[in-house]
């Protein structure tokens, strides 16, 4: 149960730990974890910004399916450089080649979100952040890539652990950053009931 007060379930549409702990951040626990596992590959032209939001009501819709008469909160982060959809960075190449890229240069995150309600509506948001890096020397991104902080993350960093230091200015959500935008999500999970306790 989120909230004693309330008999409905909130189901989170992600495996992300950061996800799990933005929410208890503002305190509120999922009742149950069921990542949508979805392709995730950006459609030909896709922007974005419409990469982000539809993948995150993509999630939402697989997910509720599965979860008749629950809430069921989904999101998408999306890094973008220009038009340009950055990776999930797996391998240390694909990361190096993420902070190389963004060394220097502002960059959006876009944070898709979409809320499906047991009455069938589904609610959703797009946010956007912008975050400025200062110019990252090879030692750093050596040390960066040595931590391992960059492993799954949308372009190859997490802002809520040591690429904090490469970040001259960010403006918009902090934590859709990191991977939900608190403020939006509160809202909409507001709408259905669902409340810190």
């Amino acid at each position: 149960m989120i909230e004693r007060t309330s008999p409905l379930r909130l189901v989170l549409a992600s495996a992300s730990p950061r996800r799990v702990d933005l929410l208890r951040q503002i305190g509120i626990e999922p009742a149950v974890i069921d990542p949508a596992d979805i392709d995730e590959t950006p459609i030909r032209r896709e922007l974005p910004a419409q990469h982000a939001a539809r993948l995150a009501e993509e999630k939402a819709l697989v997910v509720a399916a599965r979860h008749p008469g629950a809430v069921v909160l989904a999101a998408d982060t999306v890094v973008a450089c220009g038009r340009r959809v950055l990776p999930k960075a797996e391998d240390a190449e694909t990361a190096r080649g993420c902070l190389e890229l963004l060394s220097g240069r502002r960059h959006r995150v876009y944070g898709g979100v979409a809320v499906h309600g047991p009455d069938g509506r589904l609610l959703r948001r797009l946010i956007q952040s912008v975050v400025v890096f200062k110019v990252l020397s090879p030692p750093e991104i050596d040390a960066y890539l040595a931590s391992g902080e960059w492993h799954g993350k949308a372009g190859g960093y997490a802002i809520q652990g040591r690429a904090a230091a490469f970040v001259r200015q960010i403006g918009g959500s902090y934590s859709n950053i990191v991977g939900l935008p608190l403020f939006e999500v509160a809202g909409l999970l507001g709408g259905f009931g669902i409340r810190a306790p």
